[in-house]
């Protein structure tokens, strides 16, 4: 046998098609999460979903002299033994052969298992494993021992074994010396490295019998590994497999909802596969963490640690009302903990965090400030806060502080693209802020301000985000519409959004339409037969809609630049953005709140999922290209599965059953549409504009820090210096009353200590 494999380093790494057939976990100690695409199994994370350790393990099949490896072949079916168990058996067919795989994860060890079994006359298989070992392909080292396949880097250790053994084994470095490269090179397992790295690795295994089970063991220490992987396999297959199971059934006797004998069996499965594949994405180590997908979006041509193995708040407060419907309760308070201890001290949650909290991106998104808000007090409206009232009060004020002192414009939209004034996010805002008020959590001087602001923030939305007798309205004959965010403080009906990942394109931000606004009537700040609801709602169904034969689906906005290429290459910070299926469910909700036929949605985002189930974030919406696996309404090579879309089928059948959203609160509602309330204070913020004032309201001039007022009237006549004081949530004010001033200009700058002037100064019409 030859000692080192030659071509070190091996090629640069990658990961692998983010296009799941399934996924799944245990319910117990086991710290193992996998992905399965092709057929194979590809990612596996430990010991939390947010680290992929693997890239995949694939195998060849050698009949006759030829070999095949599987994951090539496209002929195979997935199955589970129901719905909500993810408890995938893989058959790939071949005129020659049949391969049969089962994948489970040991409830009580670090321990994945592939029950295998080759059929066809002198079949032999060939196991071939990937290690991308602290979640990145570089500076793995890979040997054999009598145990066998072992890979490690610093104090993570990856091994692969077999009950029966392998016959012959090699490591080899990928792109050169590698196992694939021995077979397409040779035709047949030549080489018999023992030993490779510091690098790009690769291992492979011919294995003694063609049935039987394979393992996959993690630890910090050679010696774990191996304790894992042979404890594991001595218990036997059949009798972890039933754990496996077992620890699924109890979990799913606390499900509720599709208990509902009325549901069509479609929905129901649905409901239970999507609730299932919610909870494989939750940390173990980690309760209520939840990552958004176990994928990386074109995975195969990039080494991202990222991916979409990373926790977003709005994902997890998305996930947690599906799970409240659901009836799992337990796991809702979860999630509510888990956002209270990774709050940052300023109130805000940053943009994704690893399972463990520690920051990835950190952007700022208002939405995500607000969705906890407004999970807390459903909770709350639930009696399922108990014990955790205090820190909840906490986090609300925290929260809602911000939110005061920070918005309404945000640094980021729900698409991590644009700053500016959304209606999603200021819908959001709004809800989070009456639903703070009214907690009972805030004081009453907050409480009151809070509610002032949310009452001032949505008597102006549509002036922020509503443009009416654009070009596009006079086009398709409609009066206005919502836009998707306003980039400025200036008129929505003027200015331009840059459109990223369009290599600097621009829009007129009147042209930029989006589903954000639909948000407004979920969450009860709307009437949803409001005209201008409808009249967008017809503007979007003709601009955004593609129906495909299994029904509507939407783009995000018109020219969004994150999917394929034209040609179907991948996404590489340019691209054209595809069909986002979870939007057919929010246009959906909005249906349904119509009193309107909402089946068409709903088929439409069940008919977008996988062969097992998985809903994916794009299906690609242009002809077929075989040649990367893009076919017309299937899913593309974006995340998959997306639990965002997982939740939003669930509250969608919620909704269609209901005929109300979970999201929404009646505090919100009562509010806004039940209660006739009349305006008449407006609150400054520097970065909106407000050149003009009419005099029926009372302008309060602010700041987050105490200040002096230096104002006068049209061209600094009449001057006066007013101090502030403390109007509510760390929150500073002097209050002008306008109502014998229009016709007049108010002229005012702030001292903030002695000699600390803003230097600038500030012109106010009031009409």
């Amino acid at each position: 046998m030859s000692n080192i494999a030659p071509g070190k380093p091996g090629i640069s790494p990658t990961w692998t098609s983010s296009a799941k057939d399934i996924i799944g976990t245990s319910l117990l100690k086991s710290r193992v999460w996998f992905t399965v695409g092709y057929g194979i199994l590809n990612e596996v994370y430990w010991p939390s979903c947010s680290m992929p350790q693997i890239r995949d393990l694939g195998f060849i099949v050698v009949v006759n002299g030829e070999w095949f490896e599987v994951k090539r072949l496209h002929n195979y079916t997935v199955s589970t033994p129901s719905p909500e168990l993810l408890l995938p058996k893989i058959l790939h067919k071949h005129k020659l052969f049949t391969l049969e795989l089962e994948i489970i994860v040991d409830p009580l060890r670090d321990v994945l298992l592939i029950h295998y079994e080759l059929k066809g006359k002198g079949a032999k298989l060939y196991s071939i494993l990937a290690p991308h070992l602290g979640g990145h392909g570089k500076d793995n080292i890979g040997f054999i021992n009598s145990k066998g396949l072992i890979a490690q880097k610093k104090d993570v250790v990856v091994m692969l074994a077999a009950d029966k053994g392998f016959s012959k084994t090699s490591v080899g470095y990928v792109g050169i010396s590698d196992g694939w490269q021995d077979f397409n090179q040779n035709g047949q397992m030549t080489w018999e490295y023992s030993k490779a790295g510091p690098g790009n690795i690769a291992m492979m295994g011919e294995l003694n019998e063609n049935k039987g089970v394979i393992s996959l063991s993690f630890a910090n220490t050679i010696e774990g590994t191996q304790t894992l992987a042979y404890s594991s396999m001595a218990t036997g297959y059949s009798s972890i497999r039933n754990q496996y199971i077992t620890c699924w059934q109890e979990w799913f006797k606390y499900f509720t909802f599709s208990k509902n004998d009325t549901l069509p069996p479609a929905f129901s499965n649905a409901i239970k596969t999507s609730m299932a594949v919610i909870k494989s994405h939750a940390g173990g180590t980690f309760p209520g963490a939840l990552v958004a997908s176990l994928s990386i979006p074109w995975g195969y041509t990039r080494q991202d640690i990222g991916g979409y193995h990373l926790v977003w708040p709005r994902d997890l407060v998305e996930v947690g009302f599906s799970m409240l419907i659901c009836g799992m309760l337990l796991e809702a308070q979860q999630i509510l903990s888990y956002l209270i201890s990774i709050q940052q001290p300023d109130g805000h949650w940053i943009q994704n965090n690893f399972a463990d909290g520690r920051p990835y991106w950190q952007g700022l998104q208002l939405d995500e400030v607000a969705f906890p808000v407004l999970f807390a007090v459903k909770l709350q409206e639930q009696n399922l806060i108990h014990d955790m009232q205090d820190v909840v009060a906490q986090m609300i004020k925290k929260a809602i502080t911000f939110i005061v002192q920070n918005g309404p414009i945000s640094p980021q939209d729900r698409w991590e693209e644009n700053s500016g004034i959304s209606p999603f996010t200021l819908s959001l805002t709004i809800s989070a802020l009456v639903a703070g008020a009214s907690s009972g959590f805030l004081d009453k001087k907050d409480a009151e301000y809070a509610l002032k602001i949310a009452d001032d923030w949505n008597n102006r939305l549509e002036s922020w985000v509503y443009v009416q007798n654009t070009d596009l309205d006079k086009e398709y004959q409609i009066s206005g519409h919502y836009i998707r965010i306003n980039p400025s403080s200036s008129s929505p009906q003027e200015g331009y959004v840059e459109l990223r990942n369009r290599n600097g394109k621009q829009i007129k931000t009147s042209d930029l339409l989006g589903l954000d606004y639909l948000y407004l009537t979920r969450l009860g700040l709307r009437k949803p037969t409001d005209p201008r609801i409808i009249e967008t709602t017809k503007l979007i169904d003709k601009v955004l809609c593609v129906t495909l034969p299994n029904g509507p689906y939407y783009y995000r906005y018109n020219e969004d630049g994150y999917g394929e290429h034209e040609d179907g290459s991948a996404f590489d910070g340019n691209g054209i953005g595809r069909l986002w299926p979870f939007l057919s469910g929010e246009r959906g909700h909005q249906a349904i709140l119509c009193k309107e036929n909402a089946e068409p949605y709903l088929k439409a985002l069940l008919a977008s999922a996988s062969i097992g189930g998985m809903l994916p974030e794009q299906i690609w919406d242009q002809e077929d290209i075989p040649q990367y696996g893009l076919y017309k309404g299937r899913p593309s090579g974006s995340a998959m599965p997306l639990i965002w879309a997982h939740a939003e089928l669930i509250k969608l059948i919620y909704t269609y059953t209901t005929k109300k959203t979970i999201e929404q609160l009646d505090c919100v509602v009562d509010r806004y549409l039940n209660t006739k309330r009349k305006i008449n204070e407006i609150y400054w913020y520097d970065d909106i504009e407000c050149s003009s004032v009419s005099s029926n309201y009372t302008l309060w001039i602010q700041a987050n820090k105490p200040f002096t007022l230096h104002y006068g009237l049209n061209g600094w006549q009449q001057v006066q210096d007013q101090p502030s004081h403390l109007i509510g949530l760390g929150m500073y004010g002097v209050p002008l009353n306008l109502e014998n001033l229009s016709g007049q200009t108010i002229n005012f700058t702030r001292r903030f200590n002695q000699n600390d002037w803003e230097n600038k100064n500030w012109d106010i019409l009031v009409n």
